[in-house]
């Protein structure tokens, strides 16, 4: 009988606190409005992240373009499309299968048109271009510190990544004129 009675006095304690709040007052829900910024300047890097495999995945999916031969990259919203096509159509769809992902502010479409039966002979001359620049690159004395990247396509020699200052800037693209095989020299350095 005790063990009873110590039971019912336990479950009272138990049970009480939740008794009295559940007669309290509810306190009432207030509705906060979240608003999402858009990234400004430099970009948000999740942000483009995500940008990227939104728009690589649609290039995949859609038929009319190869996707796994364009590279995308994007920086503050901004979609930028490089390697090589087959087709103006296909270089066109791409540029507007970018365009219609949510969110992307603008698209620059740098791809470059080789029909197919080129597209080995221009592969092996871009390696060739990157090869040669690497090189040339690495001997300048100004320039072996820096951390530049290329890219060639067509002969459309892309640097990118940091240097020093304009004066290095400067430099890398007059190493780049020199290369045989340079068509164009989009310079991207900072």
């Amino acid at each position: 009988m005790k063990t009873l009675g110590l039971g019912m006095s336990l479950l009272a304690l138990v049970l009480a606190p939740a008794a009295v709040l559940a007669q309290a007052p509810k306190p009432e829900k207030t509705a906060v409005k979240v608003e999402e910024t858009k990234p400004t300047g430099e970009g948000n890097s999740v942000k483009d992240t995500w940008l990227t495999t939104k728009t690589k995945s649609k290039l995949f999916l859609d038929s009319r373009v190869k996707g796994r031969r364009i590279n995308v990259e994007t920086r503050a919203g901004v979609v930028v499309l490089r390697g090589k096509v087959e087709s103006a159509d296909e270089k066109n769809a791409a540029g507007q299968i970018a365009k219609g992902v949510d969110d992307v502010v603008a698209v620059t479409n740098l791809l470059q048109i080789v029909p197919e039966g080129q597209r080995r002979r221009t592969d092996a001359k871009d390696d060739d271009i990157k090869e040669a620049l690497g090189a040339r690159l690495k001997k300048d004395a100004q320039l072996k510190d820096a951390d530049i990247k290329i890219r060639s396509d067509a002969g459309l020699v892309t640097l990118m990544g940091t240097v020093p200052d304009a004066r290095s800037r400067a430099r890398a693209v007059e190493l780049t004129r020199g290369v045989p095989g340079v068509k164009e020299i989009r310079n991207e350095l900072r």
